[in-house]
């Protein structure tokens, strides 16, 4: 168990027909213990008398939150070990937890029915639309909507229903405590199944009882208002309403983060639908990194040269510029001035690798696994990697540093990596215990090391190994051809920008085992199809490799025709 101090079981055994309401129960605890004090009067209310509820009540509550949406028709909320399913909805009704007849939308009326019950249902209004009684549920739908905006409940809808509809009113506070407990609502109810059967295991690491991911309950009001405008913006709502509801910028590092990241979408998604000024102002409110990038772009495309140029520079002055913008800057610079009639800047110039160009036939496994056939021997075996094995040793090598157990990164049972793994911080909260793994490398005890590790924290979710692809002899082969002195100019890149720099690595590795001594005993091999170009990432790992004399080759494919 993840915690310094004694807890209960985290997942509770499968065998157990009622496994789900003993770790629903888990997290309740959970919340109440940790987060007390960000408790609503309402939800330390409902922690409370949760458990004095008959079982099959708290069972049936607890499967309705487990499953998507709100509404539910109760014929469709059987289940053996609950039993009578109006005995134990009784409870909840009373309770306000459960509503008994909510007005229900004609959106949320055709996800309740089936197409022969809406044609039922609906006869009059089919008929007055004009609809042949047999068109499908989606013509039925899109025909209905603008004349049934009103929402009814199922007997208004259909006075003859053979069944009812009820409506969760607890879903949104139950979304509330899962937030607390893991931090995101990425995660849900699943972790607890999945760990029980053995599909995820996550590494074991001690944290303090008051450990969280939130320090006041302002912090999950914004992570939850942030949260909405997303959906929303998925929804398909405009860029432009929902950007003037985004909040002001939290003191929260963490809620910052997600703060830019829903304004670049924003920003996106207005750019995609031809609305330029706000994508520029949800770039400009983003700041730096992508949003920097498509602003000066944008800028660009709208013919404001001077304006793009005179952020650009500024930017420049100001210096900290991650890779991809300097990449950017390099590259926008030249065009803008020859635009505004000034000398231009040499650009900067493009990484060249060695080239190798093939014809192949077209197979079923792809071009990166039709160029591994063509070029690998037994001899000089060739294995597609891709992002998988310099991120995998660097995993290995650095997981004590990675899981360390520092204050705000761990807090619940199921952590796949930590929860400050994206925060500008994160390499430098932990500078002595990266400079202490890579250490290793100047004296060869990281192979002892990286196999011991391989073999320790087989399985282990991890954001840097991939387990299905790092495979016992791929890591061997590895440890017997790359230089440690190449690795550790990897690793130190991977640290530079650990969420950025885990992609774009080449798709290849050929491995030369019986190199001469002296020869390097691997190259790396980036597969380019017909049409394919070089990503941006892929060329900026390119131009390191080259300024390292790390051996790499581009492979441009060509098929045969027959």
């Amino acid at each position: 168990m993840n915690s310094a101090t004694p807890v209960a079981r985290v997942t509770a055994s499968l065998a157990d027909p009622f496994y789900y309401l003993a770790n629903f129960q888990y997290v309740l605890d959970w919340v109440g213990g940790r987060h007390g004090d960000l408790l609503s009067d309402t939800e330390r209310a409902f922690l409370d008398a949760f458990p004095c509820l008959p079982r099959a009540s708290r069972a049936l509550l607890v499967r309705m939150v487990m499953r998507k949406g709100e509404h539910f028709r109760t014929s469709r909320l059987a289940y053996a070990e609950i039993g009578a399913t109006a005995d134990a909805l009784a409870p909840l009704l009373a309770a306000g937890w459960v509503d008994a007849d909510p007005p229900l939308s004609l959106d949320e009326l055709f996800r309740q029915l089936r197409l022969p019950e809406l044609r039922q249902a609906l006869a009059e209004e089919i008929a007055a639309a004009g609809l042949a009684a047999g068109s499908a549920k989606a013509v039925l739908q899109a025909a209905l909507a603008p004349r049934l905006t009103r929402p009814r409940r199922l007997a208004d809808w259909w006075p003859a229903a053979p069944d009812a509809v009820v409506r969760l009113a607890v879903m949104a506070l139950c979304d509330r405590l899962r937030l607390m407990f893991f931090g995101n609502l990425r995660q849900d109810w699943s972790e607890f199944v999945l760990a029980e059967l053995g599909v995820q295991r996550f590494e074991t690491v001690p944290f303090a009882a008051d450990s969280r991911a939130f320090q006041c309950r302002g912090e999950v009001d914004a992570y939850l208002a942030l949260h909405r405008l997303r959906e929303r913006l998925d929804d398909g709502e405009c860029p432009l309403a929902l950007a003037v509801e985004v909040p002001g910028r939290p003191d929260n590092p963490w809620l910052a983060a997600r703060r830019v990241r829903l304004l670049l979408h924003l920003g996106r998604e207005a750019e995609r639908r031809g609305e330029e000024a706000t994508a520029l102002d949800c770039y400009a409110e983003a700041g730096a990194g992508e949003a920097r990038i498509r602003r000066w772009r944008l800028l660009e495309r709208r013919g404001e040269h001077a304006r793009a140029l005179q952020l650009l520079e500024t930017a420049e002055v100001a210096g900290g510029l991650a890779e991809p913008e300097a990449q950017a800057l390099a590259r926008l610079r030249p065009r803008l001035c020859r635009k505004l009639g000034r000398p231009a800047p040499p650009a900067a110039p493009e990484p060249r690798p060695a080239r190798l160009d093939l014809r192949l036939a077209p197979g079923a496994g792809g071009v990166e696994r039709a160029v591994a056939e063509h070029l690998g021997s037994d001899e000089a075996p060739v294995h597609y990697v891709e992002n998988a094995l310099v991120t995998g040793l660097f995993g290995l090598l650095c997981w004590e540093a990675i899981f360390a157990p520092l204050p705000g990164a761990f807090f619940h049972p199921f952590h796949s990596g930590p929860a400050d793994l994206g925060r500008e911080d994160f390499v430098a909260r932990r500078r002595d215990r990266f400079d202490a793994c890579l250490a290793e490398l100047d004296d060869d005890r990281y192979r002892d090391t990286l196999r011991a590790r391989w073999r320790a924290k087989q399985g282990l979710a991890s954001p840097f190994v991939h387990w299905g692809a790092l495979s016992e002899p791929l890591l061997e082969q590895a440890l017997a051809c790359l230089p440690a002195a190449h690795l550790k100019a990897c690793f130190e890149r991977l640290l530079a920008d650990p969420r950025a720099n885990r992609a774009g690595l080449p798709d290849l590795i050929q491995f030369f085992p019986r190199a001469a001594p002296g020869e390097l005993r691997y190259r790396l091999i980036e597969v380019k199809g017909p049409g394919d170009r070089l990503q941006d990432n892929q060329r900026r790992w390119l131009a390191f490799f080259q300024a390292h004399d790390i051996p790499v080759v581009v492979c441009h494919v060509g098929w045969e025709t027959p």
